[in-house]
């Protein structure tokens, strides 16, 4: 990520702090890897819900939905059981039915983990994709800008 999380800008990414339950660690006490993304996904929601963009009512009016077609991620350190996490959401691009977000898991100025998500619009009907309205595709735009 090129952002310099210490400065402020325009473009800066969304940020979206979550605690680590029981519930998301393993056996060993250690958030259990697929966990990151639900995280990542909820920070996703919360930055468009920021936009003025509910999922349930783009679904219902547009008929659109949003759904990860790829995923990588990286591993670098254990998040741990009482964590408080930094997540930071940035769109990398933007296509005419998709979206790509590089996102990152920190505790306190330690990078746990990086992924880039690709999601894709998708009729709320037929499941196959199909672009975004242009009002959603500007309003995007101008965010990530």
């Amino acid at each position: 990520m090129s952002h310099d999380l210490t400065k402020k800008t325009a473009s800066d990414p969304f940020k979206f702090d979550i605690r680590v339950y029981y519930e998301d660690t393993d056996a060993g006490g250690i958030v259990y890897y697929a966990n990151y993304l639900k995280f990542f996904e909820r920070a996703r929601t919360e930055w468009l819900r920021r936009l003025g963009v509910e999922q349930s009512e783009l679904a219902v009016q547009e008929h659109r939905l949003f759904v990860v077609h790829k995923v990588e991620i990286q591993y670098r350190k254990p998040a741990i059981l009482d964590d408080l996490l930094t997540l930071y959401s940035t769109i990398t691009h933007i296509g005419r039915a998709s979206l790509t977000f590089e996102q990152l898991a920190y505790r306190d100025r330690n990078l746990l983990c990086r992924s880039t998500i690709d999601v894709c619009c998708v009729d709320a009907g037929t499941r196959r994709p199909t672009p975004m309205s242009t009002e959603l595709r500007t309003l995007l735009v101008k965010a990530r800008n």
